[in-house]
């Protein structure tokens, strides 16, 4: 075992090999008797592909590039395809991304438009499409801006002509229920066919706040009438609503406490598990129901986990394998379930249960070691005590080689990672941007701070008017527990994080003297720049909860704002930014640089052009990842042997 400082250790783990691993698979589905997905190409510009899996074990991508599968509606997108299986071959209906129209495709054949581009503001989007062969069209969610700002924007439930009719014409887009609110999911029609059912909401709620479900009879022509609200409300979310084989009504809602499962308004299986999560996007599922009247569920508390639910007993068996983190997408055929899971030492598979059996096999996107897995962290589940003697929930990677051990007395580095959100989790997944650190022998802590999902809505809760205090101070418990036990060197702890990760870690370095430096990536940086008219609709009003409505405590938006407080900023930084993105514009890193210039404070700004929030292209990511590395290694006193020197500025 040879003996090296933390932090310049030899790894084989670097910024391209995490950046082709970056993302997952997402979006599963069945067609016939095959599984399909979509799947990130950081190679290909980014994009993502929509794949199959053949009757013989092949994988093999449905459109070539630069067919991109995938949607802005309420900007963070949602399901952006399906497929109905045809006599010779599948009839696919997807969104493109680049033109955000939705297509048609028979595979042999060339995608066609079924939807025009209109020059209003954002355009026309669809996302969650469901085929209704019956009357020749698709279903979906129509997200439609109405003039030139982000909240200009209406979204209702439509049918697309399946024939191209509507390609140059919106008014052959027929809209299927009045536009009753200002957010809707795709509707689910029951197996007979005579109702539909979906959720709606309206600011200043999330929906994770609270919505509505909705049910309507559907009349001979396919529109929804007699519209209803059967569950949900303001301070109910319902996740989730589908129907069962029987025609009985399923959803999953929080009014207990934690998003648990119902039939008809009844409970199936009440307990202190999440069965539902936060609805980012449309068309995520944690549950799905069988043919067989059962039901395939994520459940859990923390991390979630495929199981078979009998509704009639509660009673839930978990399937079999190493996966013990699922995603949020699930499809049924027959006795077998398509879903999307991973551990602490694989990524993100597709896997598919064959619940007569009861066996668990990974069909798609199979994880393959890039590295020997010793390279790879081992992490700690851990939970913190803080401020109060609440608990924080972390997952704690400590440096960890084959080959290589820090000398005898000294301690490692420690990065405290804060998620975007904030309202989501950090799930325990293998992330080979996590183990391009840690083999180098700089520790890693993933904070579930107080906000976050998995742990029921009063855990979810403690962050309501408390953004920039809560997250702030249970990152920083993690942190200083670290130091504190001896785990962590604590004159060389860094924080970072993307989004609402970035807020909380600009949020940090402003107001605590926790952290030696950081890395903050497409954040918000003044909130009251940041709001209706300043950002996309789904986020416009979402401060209400984490801060306070502005009208009634303007000078909590002022005091909390990191970009206020620059002054008190000593510690070193790199700030990272995507010039595409609309939902933290690059005008919040630009003023928070004017307010930094001049204060000697080291620092530096990558701005990439074609990046959104978020990045996808493995250029981006592979600088951003060495920029970063780099700036530690300065920081914290190590050599970085092979990754380009970030250029600090003062």
């Amino acid at each position: 075992m040879q003996v090296q400082p933390y932090g310049s250790w030899p790894s084989p783990i670097d910024a391209a090999l995490a950046a082709a691993h970056d993302g997952h698979p997402e979006w599963v589905g069945f067609v016939g008797d095959e599984v399909w997905w979509t799947e990130p190409r950081p190679a290909e510009g980014g994009r993502r592909a929509l794949v199959r899996r053949t009757a013989d074990g092949a994988e093999e991508p449905v459109l070539p590039p630069p067919w991109n599968v995938r949607n802005r509606v309420m900007e963070y997108g949602g399901r952006p395809w399906t497929a109905a299986p045809g006599t010779d071959r599948p009839l696919v209906v997807f969104t493109h991304f680049d033109d955000q129209r939705l297509y048609r495709y028979e595979p042999g054949g060339e995608p066609v438009p079924l939807t025009p581009v209109s020059p209003v503001g954002g355009g026309l989007r669809w996302a969650e499409p469901e085929v209704d062969p019956e009357r020749g069209e698709v279903r979906c969610v129509l997200e439609e801006f109405t003039g030139e700002g982000s909240g200009d924007v209406r979204r209702v439930l439509a049918a697309v002509p399946l024939d191209g009719s509507a390609a140059d014409d919106r008014s052959a887009v027929r809209e299927l229920a009045e536009e009753r609110h200002r957010f809707v999911t795709g509707a689910r029609v029951s197996p007979d066919g005579s109702k539909a059912a979906w959720l709606a909401w309206d600011h200043p709620r999330m929906p994770w706040d609270g919505t509505e479900l909705l049910v309507a009879e559907v009349g001979d022509d396919g529109r929804f009438r007699d519209v209803r609200t059967v569950a949900g409300g303001d301070d109910e979310a319902v996740a989730q609503v589908e129907w069962a084989p029987d025609g009985r009504l399923l959803y999953a809602s929080d009014r207990g406490g934690w998003w648990n499962l119902y039939r008809d308004g009844v409970p199936l299986c009440p307990r202190q598990e999440e069965f539902g999560g936060p609805l980012w996007k449309l068309g995520q599922r944690w549950f799905v129901p069988l043919a067989d009247g059962l039901l395939a569920v994520l459940h859990g508390r923390g991390a979630a986990v495929l199981g078979i639910l009998d509704p009639e007993t509660g009673e839930i068996a978990d399937a079999a394998g190493p996966w013990t983190e699922f995603a949020s997408s699930l499809a049924a055929h027959g006795s077998r379930v398509a879903a999307i899971g991973a551990s602490p030492r694989t990524g993100y598979e597709v896997i598919e249960l064959d619940t007569g059996t009861g066996r668990a096999r990974t069909v798609g996107a199979r994880h393959r070691d890039p590295v020997d897995p010793a390279y790879y962290p081992e992490p700690q589940v851990r939970t913190f005590t803080g401020p109060g003697g609440r608990e924080v929930h972390a997952h704690v990677y400590p440096p960890r080689h084959p080959e290589t051990t820090g000398p005898d007395g000294e301690l490692p580095p420690y990065v405290i990672w804060a998620h975007g959100g904030p309202t989501s989790r950090v799930p325990l997944v293998l992330d080979l941007a996590i183990a391009a650190f840690t083999s180098r022998g700089i520790g890693v802590a993933e904070v579930n701070y107080g906000g976050s999902t998995g742990y029921g809505r009063a855990y979810r809760e403690r962050l309501r008017h408390q953004w920039g205090v809560v997250d702030v101070e249970d990152c920083a418990t993690v942190a200083l527990a670290l130091a504190e036990e001896g785990t962590a060197d604590r004159n060389r702890l860094a924080i970072r994080g993307g989004s609402a990760g970035g807020w909380t870690t600009a949020a940090s370095l402003t107001s605590t003297d926790v952290y030696a430096c950081g890395t903050i990536s497409y954040p918000i940086l003044d909130l009251t720049t940041w709001g209706p008219g300043r950002t996309h609709d789904f986020e416009s009003r979402y401060l209400e909860s984490l801060v306070g409505p502005a009208a009634e405590v303007p000078e909590r938006y002022a005091e909390r704002s990191p970009a206020n407080h620059a002054d008190r900023l000593t510690a070193p930084f790199l700030l990272l930014q995507g010039l595409d993105d609309v939902i933290c514009a690059p005008e919040q890193c630009e003023h928070f640089l004017d307010r930094v210039a001049g204060r000697g404070v080291p620092h530096a700004y990558l701005a990439f052009a074609g990046e959104g929030h978020g990045f996808r292209r493995a250029d981006t990511m592979v600088r951003a990842t060495e920029a970063e590395l780099s700036l530690y290694a300065q920081v914290f006193g190590f050599e970085l042997p092979g990754v380009p020197k970030l250029e600090l500025d003062t």
